[in-house]
């Protein structure tokens, strides 16, 4: 489901005078719910695009998919398919065995990975963290830009640290305990939050 960014940008604003004035400098939102293909095939682009620029992960994602005609795997044909074939796309050895033991748990149905859109927000992270490699920060970014969920924060990640030490002036990275606290106000919109810190960043310092 799209996120309610109209609502989003009301309440944010009103909660929050510093994140307005973000808002206002970063300009419209444009985050996006990828809604298309399987959860499966998007929690392989995740681990894929872990630790990676997003040139860089692209390329070596888009490798992947050539090797099943370009499109997304299922998980028996990942599963089908050599480690050193899909090594010699780029991914990593250790990135090689996350995907194959994610697709191992797809594949036996009893890992409710495609009805995961069902579950609450704690359920989806508790589910996808027992694969190997998937650890809370995959989770949110599943939580955010696949299943749409609009109150998700990633406490975790280096890029909203960097942000809210930048938007509200303070001399030190916040840790992820100071995340959540800051972000408390923000609820329920967490996820429209995060996006706006984000592409702060992308912006020149003042």
């Amino acid at each position: 489901m799209p996120l309610p960014v109209r609502t989003a940008l009301a309440h944010l604003r009103a909660a929050d005078p510093v994140l307005a004035g973000v808002i206002d400098r970063v300009g419209p939102c444009r985050a996006r719910v990828a809604s298309g293909g399987s959860h499966f095939g998007a929690v392989v682009r995740s681990i894929v695009y872990q630790q990676l620029s997003g040139s860089a992960a692209a390329t070596i994602h888009g490798r992947v998919l050539a090797l099943f005609g370009g499109r997304e795997p299922t998980p028996r044909a990942l599963l089908k398919l050599d480690d050193t074939v899909l090594r010699s796309a780029g991914l990593s050895g250790q990135k090689t065995a996350y995907v194959k033991d994610l697709a191992s748990r797809a594949a036996s149905r009893r890992f409710p990975l495609e009805r995961l859109h069902e579950f609450g927000d704690d359920e989806v992270i508790a589910t996808l963290t027992t694969v190997r490699g998937v650890g809370r920060w995959t989770a949110q970014m599943f939580l955010m830009f696949r299943l749409g969920r609009a109150d998700v924060l990633p406490d975790l990640d280096l890029g909203i640290q960097k942000g809210i030490q930048r938007a509200y002036g303070l001399r030190r990275l916040p840790t992820p305990p100071q995340v959540l606290k800051r972000g408390a106000v923000w609820a329920p919109y967490r996820t429209v939050a995060s996006w706006y810190l984000w592409r702060l960043l992308d912006l020149p310092v003042d």
